[in-house]
């Protein structure tokens, strides 16, 4: 069964929209110019550091008053804005936050990540799982199994310590400073571990910063595992996609080939939650 398909279409934007395009989910070329002009101001009054003027936002946008004037009185009667009673000038109001928090951010990487999952699970013919840190802890959220009738399976809801995995790794690494050192300190594995294995973990966090993955040998089993960063580490939305190769696959000695593949479905979730890819903050992206 094809996870592609959409069971429900929207009949006015499917008598609209060309089959293929809908089919392949390339980017249409459409354009809503009343909705493009209302995200331009909330985007512009998001990076203004004090409430903005209609002339302000008009020179901003580069557009006249009167072409603003009346999506800004919607937006205020919708209470997305609201005006300064000093300057007068509009600014942000919290809705859009309260809006954002609506749902958790596991429930919006769960919505996101499913159908790209299963597709990469069917592609490479291995299971992969979707990861998250809660507190110090790697909990395993998601799971896609492989085609393959023997599969390896990471059950959902698995706890483990981080740096026992590569997605525990892969996590680490995009942690902030004061984060990362908090987690290590509290890491039984870290803790035991001499100052050049130390020393070594700094070096390959480092380079899991760099390139975004890790391929290295599973520390809980025999083969490889690998691990890519969904998110943005700017705004701390991370979780890690992780692929446990299967010794003796059709795939054995071809895991650092499927690299790319992995982490272009690691980009889609990303894609998916309205962030920009973490390869766009990296010095040095795998090729």
């Amino acid at each position: 069964m094809s996870t592609t398909r959409s069971t429900r279409k929207n009949a006015s934007i499917a008598s609209h929209a060309k089959p293929e395009e809908m089919k392949s989910g390339k980017k249409s070329t459409y354009s809503v110019p009343a909705l493009e002009k209302g995200l331009d101001i909330l985007e512009a009054l998001a990076s203004a550091h004090v409430p903005q003027s209609l002339t302000l936002l008009a020179r901003r946008l580069k557009r006249t008053p009167s072409e603003l004037f009346r999506m800004l009185d919607t937006l205020e009667k919708r209470s997305f804005i609201a005006r300064d009673p000093i300057s007068d000038g509009y600014h942000l109001t919290l809705k859009l936050y309260e809006l954002a928090h609506t749902h958790s951010p596991v429930d919006q990487l769960l919505k996101a990540a499913m159908i790209p999952m299963y597709e990469l699970a069917e592609k490479i013919h291995e299971s992969c799982h979707l990861c998250v840190l809660n507190g110090t802890t790697l909990v395993v959220i998601a799971q896609a199994e492989s085609p393959e009738p023997v599969r390896l399976s990471v059950e959902v809801g698995d706890r483990v310590q981080p740096l026992r995995t590569a997605s525990g790794r892969v996590l680490t690494a995009f942690l902030d400073e004061a984060e990362q050192t908090r987690l290590l300190s509290a890491d039984a594995t870290y803790t035991t571990r001499s100052k050049k294995e130390r020393a070594e973990l700094a070096t390959q966090l480092k380079q899991i910063q760099r390139e975004g993955f890790l391929l290295a040998t599973s520390t809980r089993r025999t083969g490889l595992d690998a691990s890519c960063i969904v998110g943005n580490p700017q705004i701390g939305v991370l979780a890690a996609l992780g692929v446990p190769f299967l010794p003796g696959s059709a795939n054995d000695g071809k895991e650092r080939e499927l690299i790319p593949i992995i982490q272009s479905y690691a980009d889609r979730i990303t894609s998916a939650l309205g962030l920009t890819s973490a390869h766009a903050f990296m010095q040095e992206p795998y090729q």
